[in-house]
C-alpha cells in the first residue's frame, strides 16, 4: 500500500505541475459518465494509512500517471467461469484505453466468487493480482492482510449504491471495489405452468407444479439456501460476537421457530415427488427437458434459465408459507459481489487501476446486458436493462427480505445444509416438536461451534 500511495501521490504532483504551467486539465473525481478527458484535477488528501482517490478521468479509467513507473505489466485475473469470456473483451477494451503502457500480459483465469478468497489465502504471492470474491469473505481477507484498500475511494463511493460500500468497508476503510448489488436468489418459473396470480404463495406454486406433473428445485443441502428456512422461522443472524469469531444471533422466538420449522417439513412431504433437494445448476437443464416448473436460483444462472425458457420465462421474489394460518414471507441471504486487489501484487498501481475500471459503470453495464447481473453502479442501475428486468427486480425486491450476506462466520454453512437435509429427509415427522426444538438448537450450536 506504501508503494501505491508513493505512485499515485507522484501522479498528483506531476498533473498539478502541468496544469500550473497552463497544460490541459485532466481527471475529474466526480462519479457518472464525464466525458473522458475533460474537467479539472482534483486531489483530496489521504486519510494517512488508507488509499488515495484521485486523478480519475471518468466512469471507467484514472490518470495515466498514476501508473507511475510500471510498464511491460504482467497481471492476472480471476473471474467467474461464466464471465471468463466477457472480462476477457473487458481486458482489451482496457489495454486500448492506456495506449502509452505496455501490458506484456494480462490473464484471465475462471476462479468462483466463493473459493477467491479461500484460494487467496492459500497463497497470495501465486494468486490473482485482481479477483472477484463474495462479499462475506471480506473479514477474512482483512484480516489476513492480503487485499489492498481501494485507490480510488471517494469516486468508487459517489459511483455505487451505499449498501455496497458499507459492506465493503471496515474499520473506516473501504477494501474492495463493488462488482454487483445482486447476490441473491429469487424464484424463477414457467410461466405455462405457474399462473402470475398463483406465485406469491409456496403452497401454490407447488399445487401447480404437481398439477403438471413438473418438479419444484430447491437446494436443501447447500447452506446459502437452505439458511432460508432458518431465517424465515426467524432466526438471524447478527455478524460476529466480539471475539471476530463467533456467528452471533439475534433473539427470536423459539416456539415460533420450531412451528415454522414443522410447516416447512409438512409441506415439502405433501407434496414428496414434486419438492426436489438438487443443485441449481439442474434448474436450467430441467426447464430445458420440459420437466421442471419451478425453482429458487440466483441471478448468476440468469441467462441460461432464460435460454431454456424463452417466452415462457417468468420470475418473482421468493413466495410466502403459511404458519397457522399466517402467511410468512421466505427470507433469504442476499449479498454483494466485489472486486479485490492482491496486497502481494507486483504491479499494485496497474493493479487497482485494473479493478477500478472492471468495477466501472462500462463493464457494469456490459455484464447486465450480457450476464444479467445486476449493478451496484448506480447510473447503470437506472438504466432500461435493469429497469426492464424481470430477475433485477424480483431480486431487488427479495433483498426487502433478506439477511445480509456480510460477517459470515466459516462454520454457518454446513450445519445449515445439515439442517435443510434433515427437514427434507424421509424418516422426519413433522409433527414431533421435540426433534425440531432439538435440530435447531443444535444447528445454532454448530454454527458458533459450541457443539
Amino acid at each position: 500500500m506504501k508503494k501505491i500511495l508513493a505512485i499515485l501521490l507522484a501522479g498528483m504532483m506531476t498533473a498539478t505541475a502541468f496544469a500550473g504551467c497552463g497544460g490541459g486539465a485532466s481527471s475529474s473525481s466526480q462519479g457518472g459518465s464525464s466525458s473522458q478527458g475533460s474537467g479539472e484535477s482534483s486531489a483530496a488528501s489521504s486519510d494517512g494509512g488508507g488509499a488515495t482517490d484521485e486523478m480519475t478521468v471518468d466512469a471507467n479509467t484514472v490518470d495515466p500517471s498514476l501508473f507511475g513507473d510500471e510498464n511491460n505489466i504482467t497481471l492476472k485475473v480471476w473471474a467467474p467461469d461464466k464471465a471468463v469470456s466477457l472480462v476477457k473483451e473487458q481486458v482489451e477494451a482496457f489495454k486500448k484505453a492506456y495506449p502509452d503502457k505496455t501490458f506484456t500480459k494480462i490473464e484471465v483465469v475462471a476462479q468462483g466468487e466463493g473459493d477467491a478468497g479461500t484460494q487467496l489465502l492459500n497463497d497470495a504471492s501465486v494468486a490473482a493480482d485482481v479477483f472477484s470474491f463474495a462479499s462475506d469473505q471480506l473479514n477474512k481477507l482483512v484480516d489476513a492482510k492480503v487485499i489492498s484498500e481501494v485507490a480510488f475511494t471517494k469516486t468508487v463511493t459517489d459511483m455505487n449504491s451505499p449498501e455496497t460500500i458499507t459492506a465493503g468497508t471496515l474499520d473506516g476503510k473501504l477494501y474492495a471495489y463493488p462488482e454487483t448489488n445482486d447476490n441473491g436468489y429469487y424464484l424463477v418459473y414457467d410461466k405455462t405452468v405457474i399462473p402470475e396470480d398463483k406465485v406469491g404463495k409456496l403452497e401454490d406454486v407447488l399445487a401447480a407444479c404437481k398439477a403438471a406433473g413438473k418438479k419444484f428445485i430447491f437446494d436443501c443441502g447447500d447452506g446459502f439456501y437452505s439458511c432460508t428456512f432458518a431465517f424465515t422461522a426467524g432466526v438471524k443472524i447478527d455478524g460476529l460476537e466480539e471475539d471476530g469469531v463467533t456467528q452471533k444471533f439475534a433473539q427470536y422466538d423459539e416456539a415460533e421457530a420450531v412451528k415454522t420449522l414443522q410447516a416447512f417439513s409438512k409441506l415439502i412431504k405433501e407434496y414428496k415427488g414434486t419438492f426436489t433437494s438438487l443443485n441449481v445448476a439442474q434448474i436450467a437443464s430441467g426447464f430445458s427437458t420440459g420437466t421442471l416448473g419451478a425453482g429458487v436460483d440466483g441471478s448468476w444462472n440468469t441467462t441460461a434459465d432464460q435460454d431454456a425458457l424463452k417466452d415462457k420465462f417468468g420470475a418473482a421474489k421468493l413466495p410466502t408459507i403459511t404458519v397457522d394460518g399466517t402467511e410468512k414471507q421466505l427470507v433469504s441471504l442476499f449479498g454483494y459481489k466485489y472486486i479485490g486487489v492482491n496486497a502481494s501484487s507486483k504491479f499494485p498501481a496497474s493493479a487497482q487501476i485494473l479493478a477500478y475500471y472492471l468495477a466501472g459503470e462500462t463493464c457494469q453495464q456490459q455484464r447486465a446486458e450480457k450476464l444479467g447481473w445486476g449493478p451496484s453502479n448506480k447510473a447503470v442501475q437506472e438504466m432500461p436493462v435493469v429497469k426492464d428486468s424481470p430477475v433485477l427486480q424480483a431480486i431487488a425486491q427479495q433483498a426487502q427480505n433478506a439477511c445480509a450476506q456480510v460477517n459470515i462466520a466459516p462454520t454457518f454453512w454446513t450445519p445449515m445444509g445439515n439442517l435443510g437435509n434433515k427437514l427434507i429427509a424421509e424418516e422426519t415427522n413433522p409433527d414431533d416438536t421435540a426433534y425440531f426444538t432439538k435440530l435447531l438448537k443444535d444447528t445454532i450450536a454448530n454454527v458458533r461451534d459450541e457443539a
